[in-house]
């Protein structure tokens, strides 16, 4: 009897991990298939090394689709040049539903690739709130007006309905309130609201709220590409300021040429940088800054920046190309021309979020290891490319390991373009 209930136990227990094995592979199959992908216009093909198929053609925009099994390839010529994107059914050995997969409709890209160091400018939306403090009186009391009322991230726009776009603005129009209730219309988390404050008279016979502001930021990047119309897309990331950690909300930007002097390899937790003076002259100004966001900075070039070569142009690689194995990234690290430094991808994620963090890489190149040992700040926005096409660009690196790193697809930038 014993014996007999043990041998159910164990066939129940066998039963339920047997479940779970076959649930988790088909969560980990769900997840490793993308929600969409880029198709071009003529032979593209989607591969996924996975033993899946796609059928029922399902054409948006009303155009006729015949449905079909199409096997594990998706050829673009199967899309109707009238439609902006087909839907397909994705089975497991073409029997078991897995999820609908989207491919849009898109034409063939080519990209002057980058993968040289700018310098970056740029002016809030708006006076940016880092922190409060404490103001200290000619009694020598201690105030601090704001404190629950501004937070670190918020950004003033308008003094008692008046405009201020800099730190300036802002102090002259505190100073002049000789003590008088302000309203400040700031915007918190993409909200606006309206604030009641009362500056205090410091030591020094001057007006202050007790809050630390900033108007600008500046610092060194890498622009990743050029489109045929002189657009480029730079870093791979937000430009986020350094004490709040938030995307910096930007009102305008520039673009100018710059040169690396130094670099510091990054140590175990703490991650290297290269250092770098911008060049303000008329000159060595590149184009302006319109657009700050999680996939990189936008704009449009005046002038192309010195080092980069028209013979580096490559062909859009979308993700479903992707592979694991060799591929290089795009930089230059010492003000010479761009080269190619190989790297290792390593893992390839379909799962979309604000960090981008899609492609998984190491560094093998040992020109690029004695030089940096790594990935190091500054090189964000060097081209990724693979089998001769631009594929990605580096976004973070590995804190622990300065020789890992991240890259954002190529195509994730090009969509905020």
């Amino acid at each position: 009897m014993l014996l007999r209930r043990m041998q159910k136990m164990f066939i129940r227990v066998w039963g339920l991990g047997c479940l779970g094995v076959i649930l988790f592979a088909y969560l980990t199959l769900i997840y490793a298939i993308p929600d969409s992908v880029y198709i071009s216009d003529k032979n593209d093909t989607l591969k996924l090394p996975l033993p899946v198929s796609f059928i029922e053609v399902e054409a948006q925009n009303d155009t006729k689709a015949t449905a079909q099994n199409l096997g594990t390839d998706i050829q673009a010529e199967e899309l109707q040049t009238a439609s902006t994107s087909v839907a397909y059914e994705c089975r497991l050995f073409g029997v078991v539903p897995i999820k609908k997969v989207t491919a849009r409709l898109t034409q063939s890209k080519s990209l002057l690739a980058g993968g040289v160091p700018v310098g970056i400018y740029v002016k809030t939306d708006g006076v940016l709130v880092i922190g409060t403090g404490k103001i200290t009186r000619m009694q020598g009391e201690t105030d601090s007006p704001v404190e629950h009322l501004l937070k670190t991230g918020d950004y003033i726009e308008q003094v008692n309905g008046q405009a201020v776009r800099n730190k300036a603005q802002l102090i002259e129009a505190v100073d002049q309130s000789e003590g008088k209730k302000l309203i400040l219309k700031i915007q918190r988390d993409g909200e606006l609201m309206e604030l009641a404050v009362t500056p205090v008279e410091n030591e020094n016979g001057d007006y202050k709220l007790g809050v630390w502001v900033r108007d600008d930021l500046a610092g060194i990047g890498t622009l990743t590409y050029v489109n045929a119309k002189k657009q480029y897309g730079a870093l791979g990331h937000a430009v986020s300021d350094a004490d709040t950690g938030n995307l910096l909300s930007i009102r305008d930007g520039r673009l100018y040429e710059s040169s690396i002097i130094g670099i510091v390899k990054g140590e175990n937790g703490t991650p290297g940088e290269l250092t770098g003076v911008i060049d303000y002259g008329k000159r060595k100004y590149l184009g302006d800054i319109r657009q700050n966001t999680t996939a990189g900075i936008y704009g449009t070039l005046t002038q192309l920046p010195a080092g980069i070569d028209s013979k580096n142009r490559f062909p859009v690689g979308y993700k479903q190309e992707i592979r694991i194995g060799e591929a290089s990234i795009l930089c230059s690290v010492d003000n010479q021309t761009p080269q190619q430094y190989a790297i290792q991808i390593t893992e390839v994620d379909f799962h979309e979020d604000e960090e981008y963090r899609e492609i998984m890489f190491e560094v093998t190149d040992p020109a690029l290891l004695a030089k940096t040992d790594g990935i190091v700040q500054g090189m964000s926005g060097s081209p990724i490319l693979q089998d001769g096409k631009i594929i990605g660009a580096v976004t973070h690196v590995f804190v622990q390991n300065s020789k890992k790193g991240y890259g954002i697809f190529i195509e994730h930038m090009i969509e905020h373009n």
